[in-house]
């Protein structure tokens, strides 16, 4: 599709989800309006205002950006059928920051992912019945906890896939199956890495029990234009709780996989990955204690996850957002307390995490890195302050994160 007239549609878009919030906002927030029997139009709408400030120990500048996301559009259902329009716009308004988008002329600063861009991110047509979902069109996959295929929903553009999928569930059986021609990554329609062609399939199959979900996953990503990419990768997925008392609650994962070249990629490899994960909640403290390997081939190439929503894994900092040939083992442990209602601030929670990062191949000490962030509610808008300590050993450079952003919804 041009890429002027997607914009087109983007910014249109926007416009009509927000004159249709407002009658919807009138009634109630969040309601859709009734257009005819049987027949709903929802408005969506929601907007992030966020500022990341980047310091590296490096030549580079310290990054400072202010960012404003307005994500849009309109759901019609009728019956089992449903269309939904989205856009996603996202304005620079402080752009002192690498915003990885070529030409856009000399950038002494540190890298902050969140290019200025209008641009469609959803447009899809989907049916539901009781036992099936099936979807096709520009849509937003999130498998599992996103560790191989997700959304990169921290970062104010949205990836998502051009894809057919279809969910079914009967009793406590479910299949998930995905065939995707394209990602369209967080990189904005200026950048050459905005969108990346291919022929992607996402298998899963899954148990749900009472105390565990185990699953079994398939991911087949053929590149056509970033060959080194393309991999199979096959594995394992278990995670459950289990309370023990009323104040005492374990939790846990486990997930095995093999990962290997792939039709045109140019290295022969192979490689595991392993993560174990132990939680437990006791008087409204959680801990976490976890290891998580992503293995290396000797060092020749390593286990990837390109299409992940990685901010998730390995350190808020972002350091290790490929890889590195040599493999990747983090070990890693925090506490988190949920406070409650503290005056105006509505949900308090707080959390400190701790990852020790070391190479799967040649014994390197990578570094270390502590992470912190603080989340509430004031009113209807989110808001969340993060931080991000790397120290660095025999792996980049010292680099410092920190986060202070407001959400709201309609």
């Amino acid at each position: 599709m041009n890429s002027n007239l997607i914009r087109a549609l983007a910014a249109s878009t926007i416009a009509t989800a927000a004159a249709l919030a407002a009658p919807a906002a009138a009634a109630k927030a969040g309601d859709p309006v009734a257009i005819g029997d049987g027949v709903t139009l929802d408005p969506i709408i929601d907007g992030l205002l966020r500022y990341e400030h980047v310091a590296q120990d490096n030549a580079l500048k310290d990054a400072d950006a202010l960012t404003l996301r307005i994500r849009a559009g309109v759901e019609l259902k009728a019956g089992a059928f449903a269309l939904l329009a989205e856009a996603n716009g996202n304005l620079a308004l402080v752009d002192n920051y690498n915003d990885t988008v070529p030409g856009n002329g000399v950038e002494p600063y540190s890298v902050v992912a969140d290019p200025d861009d209008v641009d469609l991110n959803r447009l899809q047509v989907q049916y539901t019945s009781k036992p099936a979902t099936v979807t096709l069109g520009r849509q937003r996959i999130n498998l599992d906890d996103q560790r191989f295929v997700g959304a990169v929903g921290w970062r104010q553009n949205e990836q998502t896939f051009d894809a057919v999928r279809g969910e079914f569930k009967v009793g406590p059986v479910a299949l998930d199956a995905t065939y995707a021609l394209a990602q369209n990554t967080v990189f904005g329609f200026e950048s050459p890495n905005k969108r990346f062609k291919g022929d992607f399939v996402f298998l899963d199959g899954g148990l749900d029990v009472k105390i565990a979900k185990v699953k079994a996953f398939a991911y087949l990503l053929d590149y056509d234009d970033r060959a080194a990419f393309s991999s199979q990768t096959y594995g394992l997925l278990a995670s459950g709780s289990l309370p023990l008392g009323d104040a005492f609650k374990v939790s846990f994962l486990a997930s095995y996989a093999h990962q290997s070249d792939y039709q045109a990629n140019p290295v022969d490899y192979s490689a595991d990955y392993l993560h174990g994960e132990f939680g437990a909640s006791v008087a409204g403290f959680g801990l976490t204690a976890g290891y998580e390997e992503l293995g290396s081939d000797g060092g020749v190439a390593a286990f990837q996850t390109p299409l992940a929503t990685l901010h998730k894994f390995n350190g808020f900092a972002d350091l290790f957002l490929t890889t590195p040939a040599t493999g990747l083992r983090d070990y890693y442990g925090g506490i988190g307390k949920g406070l409650g209602d503290v005056g105006p601030l509505k949900g308090l929670k707080a959390g400190v995490t701790y990852h020790e990062f070391d190479s799967d191949f040649g014994g390197i000490d990578y570094g270390s890195e502590w992470d912190a962030v603080l989340s509430f509610k004031v009113g209807n808008y989110a808001v969340l302050l993060k931080y991000a300590n790397y120290d660095a050993k025999d792996f980049a450079v010292d680099t410092e994160k920190f986060w202070l952003q407001f959400g709201f919804s309609y």
